[in-house]
């Protein structure tokens, strides 16, 4: 018997890529001689995150279109035509068994050409309202794993599988102990510990009620774990004291996690996921300024569970320190919010994914 194909696309941005690696590790876990090859756009950091988690990348010359107006939206339908190209010599060429795609621009054609060559395809959404391209694939895919529930009204309900989204294994279960995690921080064990999230890159708006914050956290007891970003280390730095800690990274998150009394972070698809198996009271808080303003509708699906607090970014200046000052007086609350999302959590969404692939994989 030859071993399995794989060709797995997803990309653009990390809610994409990390899923789609920890679907090919999953399957290479249970087909160790299996051929994985993903397809990612040029120029995304695809093409350097997935050869750094020891898979094989080509690359197509597709792009999206600009939200404003400029002479490179004029080369998309070419790239488009060139993507689709490529993407059928690849099928041609790899013969992949399946193909698996988690969104953004690559994983359309490639996906589009594989179904068209009577390939079994399966998709996976991480987001509560979904993507354009994982919109389009979705009649001609076989299997459709999502994330939330109630997904039928965007998605053909006889594919829907409700798997969850896959995470980093070490937050499935995290072995650390809290006392463990504020000895590592250099904090205090006697004192509420606030974790602030704003992703790798950082977000201004995050920070900078952070920042005019700093003193009513002190006031009130507060220590803070301030994961601020790279871009914004070197304007927030000077913050960083006994009782605050600013970090441009965190290199230990399941420390962090550990560390944290309560959580503010953005709702990104993954972030979510993640918050969830943690199971900290959250107060999220969107970023307006991504496509379908999917992370609002993501944070909503889990404040409206009441399993989390949501203030959007135009309600931070009036309403922030009540909804603060609320929860962290009342211990009962956090430890209902923080039962409730974890309630939430599906920490076997990678092997229930791989299932799926599996039931779709023909006899060889």
């Amino acid at each position: 018997m030859r071993p399995y194909k794989f060709v797995i696309s997803g990309g653009g941005t990390g809610g994409h890529i990390y899923p789609a690696i920890a679907i090919a590790r999953g399957l290479k876990a249970r087909f160790p001689d299996a051929e994985f090859l993903f397809v990612g756009a040029l120029g995304r950091m695809e093409m350097e995150k997935v050869p750094q988690a020891g898979f094989e990348i080509v690359g197509l010359p597709i792009a999206g279109i600009q939200r404003r107006l400029t002479l490179k939206n004029l080369a998309v339908p070419f790239k488009l035509l060139k993507s689709l190209w490529k993407s059928r010599k690849i099928v041609r060429t790899f013969k992949p068994d399946i193909a698996v795609g988690t969104g953004g621009y690559a994983s359309a054609p490639l996906l589009k050409a594989a179904a068209k060559a009577g390939i079994p395809t399966l998709i996976q959404e991480q987001n509560s309202y979904a993507g354009i391209t994982n919109k389009w694939l979705s009649k001609g895919a076989a299997r459709i794993c999502v994330a939330y529930p109630d997904m039928e009204q965007q998605f053909p309900a006889e594919k829907i599988v409700f798997t969850g989204n896959p995470v980093r294994e070490d937050l499935v279960t995290i072995k650390a102990g809290k006392e463990e995690g504020l000895e590592y921080f250099d904090l205090d064990k006697n004192k509420t510990t606030l974790l602030v999230l704003g992703g790798s890159l950082g977000a201004d708006r995050i920070n900078s009620l952070i920042e005019a914050q700093l003193e009513f956290f002190r006031e009130a007891g507060i220590q803070l774990i301030w994961q601020c970003g790279k871009y914004y280390f070197d304007k927030y730095k000077s913050a960083d004291s006994d009782s605050v800690r600013v970090l441009a990274f965190i290199d230990r998150m399941d420390l962090a996690y550990a560390s944290a009394d309560i959580i503010i972070s953005r709702s990104g698809a993954l972030s979510v996921s993640e918050l969830c198996l943690v199971g900290k009271p959250v107060i999220f808080i969107p970023s307006p300024n991504v496509s379908e303003d999917h992370q609002t509708k993501n944070a909503r699906a889990i404040s409206d569970a009441g399993a989390a607090i949501m203030i959007p970014e135009s309600e931070l200046d009036a309403s922030f320190s009540d909804h603060f000052s609320a929860l962290a007086k009342d211990p009962s609350r956090m430890q209902e919010l923080g039962k409730r999302i974890k309630g939430l959590a599906k920490p076997d969404a990678t092997r229930d994914i791989v299932e799926q692939i599996i039931k779709l994989l023909p006899e060889i």
